[in-house]
């Protein structure tokens, strides 16, 4: 993307594409679950205790929530002719690539990238920053199945995109659930929001250092 459609992406989307930018240091996620305490859902570091709030995942994404509704999950899953609407992929295309894998149904992240890419090579820049952030948004909130974007991330960016529904509460609700079951299971894996949990635990550390 050149600069003007990286605004028009900032503009819908928000700050999701900048954290897809961020490298991730995994050993401090990893190191970050040591001093999670399960009763407080609170980080408690020697003499002083953290805890992620929704007012800061909103500036972290990007996506405050003002008037808007929290986005909550229906218990359905959107139909390929909702999700062909968006991107402008006919319905039997979606149906008939349309995999599961574990139990999790979702389509193909291949299939996606490909379309992404041929968009952007016809110009078509609207379409072609919807598909984008869907990808971007799976990625880094929302992962699930490894090469699968599924249709539960699909169903949170639908409801972002056509009612605007934010989704800081429940990416903050999956960072506490997965901690919790990290403390009950420590072979669990960190994967939901890992650069938003990154930047948040960064500009705490350097902030309370410049305090000290």
């Amino acid at each position: 993307m050149d600069q003007v459609q990286r605004q028009a992406f900032s503009k819908v989307y928000g700050k999701i594409w900048d954290l897809a930018m961020i490298e991730v240091l995994v050993e401090v996620i990893a190191s970050l679950t040591q001093y999670y305490d399960q009763s407080l859902k609170c980080f408690t570091f020697g003499d002083f205790q953290l805890a992620p709030t929704i007012e800061e995942f909103e500036g972290i994404l990007g996506c405050p929530i003002g008037g808007r509704k929290p986005y909550l999950f229906s218990g359905y899953y959107p139909s390929m002719g909702r999700i062909a609407g968006v991107v402008k992929i006919s319905k039997r295309e979606l149906d008939r690539v349309k995999q599961s894998r574990n139990r999790v149904a979702g389509i193909p992240r291949k299939f996606l990238e490909e379309k992404a890419e041929t968009l952007a090579s016809q110009r078509e820049w609207v379409t072609f920053i919807d598909v984008l952030a869907l990808l971007v948004l799976e990625t880094i909130l929302f992962p699930n199945v490894d090469g699968l974007v599924d249709l539960a991330a699909i169903d949170a960016f639908l409801a972002y995109h056509h009612n605007k529904e934010s989704p800081v509460i429940v990416v903050l609700v999956h960072a506490y659930d997965t901690f919790d079951l990290r403390c009950e299971k420590s072979s669990v894996r960190i994967v939901c929001c890992m650069p938003a949990l990154y930047v948040w635990l960064v500009s705490h550390v350097f902030n309370h250092g410049s305090r000290s």
